[in-house]
């Protein structure tokens, strides 16, 4: 029989036409990588301390030793959120006493903040932080105003294939493009952190409806041959929503039996029986409590989602925690977003040949070691740490590229759209939970890695539970899914309907006696998909 290449050549290659369409959506993703990571420089916290009014009569002496010291990574800092009692301190500059010599600072009262801060222009001219002064008590509005632009982006992902399934891609693409742009700029003019954050939940859902929309348009995934079907895929990974490429899932020939790789694998002489298979596919109704019908299917999908879930956490926590690093945050943003590149490729290049448990492992191991080295590298070694962390998000960005394919290949056809919809969705969850691990640095610089570093290893550990998929059929029912903890695979039979008597019929390419046309396997299903970024 001739093969879904062979049929679909008259159709062309991949020209000039599509490479324009190709750049020009690719063009218009653009600025989803810079809204999602200008949080980085919106929302940065400068280095602060409390404001000393000019109007307050102070010694120099006093004005210098107006703010307690605290231990902050082993030096001795201002604190940022107290001051010594002002009333107390201009009696003894009025006295003439000294500060440490005829006073003892640590017997001083404090008090907060109650003039305001001050701010260093060293890093940040200006952020939501100094414009608001959301430190100390409303520090936590920080990391609540990145994890509710997530939280948009999960509604945008809801919304978005509705959308463009009721209007049509183009005019949502371009409507979505204008939300993105037009709201990006009214938040310029915010007032308030309320109206600001509002705004930034809006540009979150605009963002991540436009990319979905504009990776179903982009010719991607063609009717070439497989020479070039790799090409496409490549750039198409989004610095910021990694997560959203589980839009490819709708683009996939294995997803819907009605694509046209399904009937190119049938011969006319069996359309009949094509048809028959298809109407009993559809009559077939899922829910979501079908991915947890067994023991062996609900640990398959509690595991994926742990795996999702705390890979997102991982690699949205490495690129959020960029202006923590030392040196300059500019410098360490480029390198933390150069080094998807490689990651990306090498994803590419493991998936071709490799079991898919052991190389995802693999990678969670490496991004999880390296990140719990951090914590022995000395504090002067500071580019060794940067290094280290670079290394981190390579390992967990490799992971994270590999996820769609290893979960579209463990699920039938039947509930694997569902299957990979809860898992990304699961990934949002993470992602809204990231700027959390954040935040955790402003206590401790390294306890963010810490766990970061011990979660990316422990659920390393858990993908080596996951069943092998390389080089095995897509299961095709709920019942023909592999078994969990390396298990033999289960192999994959239908019952016979009974036959009267006379000749049989010569079995079917593909699956002998059971199917019209031939099962897909999964590295069948890698070779077509390309890489995954």
């Amino acid at each position: 029989m001739r093969d879904y290449d062979e049929v679909t050549a008259f159709l062309g290659d991949w020209g000039p036409f599509q490479r324009l369409i190709f750049f020009l959506l690719s063009a218009s993703i653009i600025p989803n990588g810079f809204n999602g990571m200008s949080v980085l420089f919106l929302a940065g916290t400068p280095e602060h301390r409390c404001l000393v009014p000019d109007t307050v009569n102070l010694s120099s002496s006093w004005r210098n030793h107006s703010i307690p010291l605290e231990t902050k990574d082993g030096r001795q800092v201002p604190q940022s959120c107290r001051r010594y009692r002002l009333a107390t301190i201009a009696n003894f500059s009025a006295l003439g006493l000294e500060p440490g010599l005829d006073v003892d600072l640590g017997q001083l009262e404090q008090e907060s903040c109650l003039d305001g801060w001050e701010y260093s222009n060293d890093v940040f001219l200006s952020t939501i932080v100094t414009e608001w002064n959301l430190v100390c008590e409303d520090d936590w509005k920080t990391p609540l105003t990145t994890s509710l632009f997530f939280v948009g982006v999960l509604c945008g992902s809801f919304v978005s294939g509705q959308l463009s399934d009721r209007f049509g891609r183009r005019k949502v693409l371009f409507a979505t493009m204008a939300v993105q742009t037009g709201f990006s700029f009214v938040q310029i003019f915010s007032t308030s952190w309320e109206m600001f954050t509002v705004l930034f939940i809006i540009v979150g859902m605009g963002q991540i409806s436009n990319y979905v929309v504009a990776f179903i348009l982009v010719p991607g995934r063609p009717l070439q041959g497989q020479q070039n079907s790799s090409f496409p895929a490549v750039p198409s990974a989004s610095i910021v929503c990694l997560g959203s490429i589980g839009s490819s899932a709708d683009r996939q020939p294995w997803k819907d039996p009605e694509a046209a790789g399904f009937w190119v694998s049938c011969p006319r002489v069996q359309e009949q029986e094509c048809l028959h298979e298809l109407n009993s596919l559809k009559q077939q109704k899922v829910f979501i409590l079908d991915l947890f019908k067994t023991r062996n299917i609900a640990t398959i999908t509690v595991m994926s989602v742990m795996l999702w879930m705390l890979t997102s956490v991982g690699y949205f926590a490495l690129s959020l925690n960029v202006p923590n690093l030392h040196g300059d945050v500019y410098l360490n943003c480029f390198l933390s977003g150069l080094i998807e590149v490689p990651a990306y490729f090498t994803a590419w290049l493991l998936l071709r040949t490799l079991p898919r448990r052991y190389i995802i492992a693999g990678v969670l191991f490496w991004g999880g070691g390296v990140l719990l080295l951090i914590q022995v590298v000395p504090e002067d070694y500071s580019f060794v740490s940067i290094a280290l962390v670079m290394l981190g998000k390579f390992g967990v960005t490799s992971a994270f590229s590999m996820l769609y394919v290893f979960t579209a290949e463990l699920y039938p056809t039947l509930v694997r759209n569902m299957a990979v919809g809860i898992t990304s969705m699961a990934s949002r969850v993470g992602s809204i939970i990231a700027p959390y691990f954040v935040y955790l640095g402003a206590y401790n610089r390294l306890l963010p890695y810490i766990l970061m570093g011990s979660l990316t290893v422990l659920i390393g550990i858990i993908t080596l539970l996951f069943p092998e998929s390389l080089g095995m059929a897509l299961p095709e029912n709920l019942d023909q899914m592999q078994k969990v903890r390396g298990q033999a695979p289960t192999r994959f039979c239908t019952a016979q309907p009974a036959r009267s008597p006379g000749p049989s019929p010569a079995p079917t390419a593909g699956h002998p006696g059971s199917y019209p046309f031939p099962l897909r396997r999964a590295s069948e299903l890698t070779r077509e998909a390309g890489p995954v970024a």
